[in-house]
């Protein structure tokens, strides 16, 4: 770094400093944890320590990828996330755009509040909720069922074909509200005048959304979009532990609970973070192969 350099820096330190703070944040719990990657390549022994346990190589990648299960957790996965993504982004949108269009601010309000609050239910008490709901013994659905003569109520919650929609729908209803935040914000930087104009020409609200709202906030749903397709092979550890059982264990298998059982409780640590490194990889790869799609048919990119 040359003199000039350092006379910059020196009379504009305060803004360093501003930044050092985050910046170092970053490194130590972002860039510095990377080093622990190398443990996919290891058999990794809490007693030789870090550094010095013995290389492996590919190894666990490979027990990974021969496991009776490999496929069965790749499928789980993929499914549940599709599901979600496929119903759960349109949802979130239409719901967006349905509270842009309330006119009265009490009742708009009273909406959101409603959708909102649920995301700050904790998945334990989500849980909970579901089982004294949809518990065929002791949930108030099987009590109705009962009341009008089924004896033997269904068991939605340990049925393998109604796992994928249990997971899913409780999750629209829990986040649905959280994410029409960022369309709404994104609706509230629309230009006034053009629905002034289009009120003018005649248009009807639901040429209003889809000529002035969607093309408003379509930039926000193509980033999110790659966003969430590049999280595409995960999926979230504690709702899948809490819903899973031995009954629907074909269907909520997937690589999270999959690594939690053979990579932690049998202390395999290697095989765990080899599991990590080759979601991580996957994930990359998508986001790379999306933004690329997207930039060429949209113009609408990460980068």
């Amino acid at each position: 770094m040359t003199s000039v350099h350092w006379r910059r820096v020196k009379r504009h330190w305060q803004l360093y400093l501003v930044v050092a703070l985050p910046l170092a944040f970053l490194i130590i719990f972002n860039y510095v944890p990377m080093i622990g990657a190398q443990l996919a390549f290891r058999d990794y022994n809490p007693r030789l320590g870090f550094w010095h346990s013995p290389w492996i190589g590919v190894k666990a990648f490979r027990l990974f990828f021969e496991s009776p299960y490999f496929w069965m957790v790749i499928r789980n996965s993929l499914r549940i996330n599709l599901y979600s993504l496929v119903i759960g982004t349109p949802f979130v949108i239409i719901l967006a755009l349905a509270l842009n269009e309330l006119r009265n601010g009490l009742y708009k309000k009273s909406v959101q509040m409603v959708t909102y609050i649920p995301y700050f239910i904790s998945t334990v008490v989500l849980v909970g909720l579901m089982e004294i709901v949809l518990s065929p013994n002791i949930g108030l659905l099987g009590h109705a069922l009962k009341s009008f003569g089924m004896e033997y109520p269904p068991d939605w919650m340990s049925s393998p074909t109604a796992f994928p929609s249990l997971y899913v729908w409780s999750g629209i209803w829990q986040e649905a509200g959280y994410g029409a935040i960022i369309y709404l914000a994104a609706l509230s930087s629309v230009n006034p005048e053009l629905y002034e104009a289009a009120k003018i020409d005649g248009a009807s609200r639901p040429q209003k959304i889809r000529y002035i709202d969607l093309p408003s906030i379509m930039p926000t749903i193509v980033i999110l979009f790659i966003l969430s397709v590049g999280g595409l092979m995960n999926i979230g550890f504690e709702k899948v532990f809490l819903l899973q059982n031995s009954m629907n264990l074909g269907a909520s298998e997937v690589i999270s609970t999959y690594v939690y059982k053979v990579g932690l409780l049998e202390a395999n640590f290697s095989f765990s973070v080899a599991v990590g490194l080759f979601n991580s990889l996957i994930g990359l790869v998508l986001i790379l192969f999306v933004n690329l799609v997207s930039r060429k048919v949209s113009q609408i990119s990460l980068f």
